[in-house]
């Protein structure tokens, strides 16, 4: 029986020391912690595709957070069950004591049926209070757009040769892409602003 330790960030701008930390307090030796630095959200994880293929059956699988698991609801349970019923490997959560399938003289069927249980109920909670989280995001940015408030990057404003340029483009004296490059903004600035005088 083997323990792993599994960690992630969503960015690599995030620290990852204080997961790598709790994996080493836990016991767990260097090479068998394995660490992604990247988002969940397409769960193309090369380090824990590696970690999974490394498992055997009875070995020990500890994270810090639930979080750390899945994307989401959905994925969370997914990979907890392809951990715990077909890998037949146990999971520890360090931040959530109840969730800790291991088999000991302390834990049996019974135990193992209530880590399952708190699991659902926290990973349903989680994606309730995300979803809520971006409907209040769209709310607040629909609330915005309501009292005139812009989003995105400002347009770039025309400067006084602008028109030249555009005199120039329509007698074919010189192509767009080189007024562009005059006028010192990209060719996709410059069409749109020819677009915009041709319906304004």
């Amino acid at each position: 029986m083997n323990t792993w330790g599994y960690c992630r960030v969503s960015t690599k701008e995030q620290h990852i020391d204080r997961q790598v930390m709790a994996l080493k307090e836990f016991g767990i030796a260097d090479e068998r912690i394995f660490m992604d630095k990247q988002s969940g959200k397409d769960f193309c994880r090369p380090e824990y595709q590696r970690l999974l293929n490394a498992m055997k059956p009875d070995d020990v699988l500890v994270i810090k957070s639930i979080d750390r698991l899945g994307r989401d609801y959905q994925e969370t349970l997914e990979q907890w069950r392809l951990i715990t019923k077909e890998m037949r490997c146990a999971v520890v959560v360090l931040d959530m004591p109840l969730l800790d399938t291991r088999q000991t003289e302390n834990r049996d069927l019974t135990g193992t049926f209530v880590a399952d249980l708190v699991l659902n109920i926290l990973s349903y909670v989680a994606e309730t209070e995300r979803a809520f989280i971006r409907q209040r995001q769209r709310e607040g940015i629909d609330a915005a757009k309501l009292r005139g408030v812009k989003f995105g990057r400002p347009k770039v404003r025309q400067s006084s040769r602008w028109l030249k340029m555009l005199e120039a483009v329509k007698l074919n004296q010189i192509s767009m892409r080189r007024a562009a490059v005059i006028l010192n903004v990209n060719h996709r600035t410059f069409t749109e602003w020819v677009k915009d005088q041709q319906t304004g």
